[in-house]
């Protein structure tokens, strides 16, 4: 199985389980084996599912500000936890490739391998809800056919997506590319280099 064809089959699962309950504060049953890169696929999922309600909720026009500021700390660390999350994955990578020697023409991608499996996750959360408006009852022809295309689309970049993954392992696995990992440079959580919480020490 190509690996783009496991994260798309994970993803799927993920998702329709989240949307069992359709809430952001419903406990993971995580089928995998824990800190298995299957575990940590369906982590990944389930942190942008819940994370995209939350962005949906703090949209709300008549939110309550207390609820919204809560709301957002939550994102925060949502956001926080899912770069973490990738770049646990990368150390998979990392890990996997590690015995690989690259070829002297060899080049570096413009992302990590989990960077781009990211994407193809919050993809799998995009066509779930692009399908969803396609069946509305309540809109009327013109958006559900509106949403068809994009439907369409979104279909096709993920098969695009999972294409270039799978080939870039490959040229990872071939010496063909090599793979670095920057870690997070997040300024803004850090104590340290966040002016305002730094003023305030």
């Amino acid at each position: 199985m190509a690996f783009s064809e496991l994260c798309n089959e994970i993803f799927e699962k993920a998702t329709a389980d989240y949307h069992v309950t359709d809430s952001i504060d419903a406990p993971m049953n995580n089928p995998y084996e824990v800190k298995s890169i299957e575990y940590y696929l369906y982590l990944k999922n389930w942190i942008d599912a819940a994370q995209w309600h939350m962005e949906d909720l703090i949209r709300d026009p008549q939110i309550d500000p207390v609820e919204a500021l809560a709301l957002k700390r939550r994102v925060d660390k949502s956001n926080q936890d899912r770069t973490d999350l990738v770049e646990l994955i990368d150390s998979y990578f990392l890990d996997r490739y590690k015995d690989v020697k690259p070829l002297p023409e060899a080049t570096i991608n413009t992302e990590s391998p989990a960077w781009a499996v990211d994407r193809l996750s919050i993809l799998a959360l995009k066509i779930y809800h692009m399908r969803q408006e396609t069946e509305r009852t309540d809109a009327d022809d013109k958006h559900r056919e509106a949403c068809r295309a994009k439907l369409s689309v979104l279909t096709e970049q993920k098969k695009d997506l999972s294409t270039a993954i799978d080939q870039l392992l490959e040229d990872i696995e071939a010496g063909r590319k090599y793979m670095k990992v920057y870690k997070q440079m997040k300024m803004y959580n850090d104590p340290a280099l966040n002016p305002v919480l730094y003023a305030k020490r």
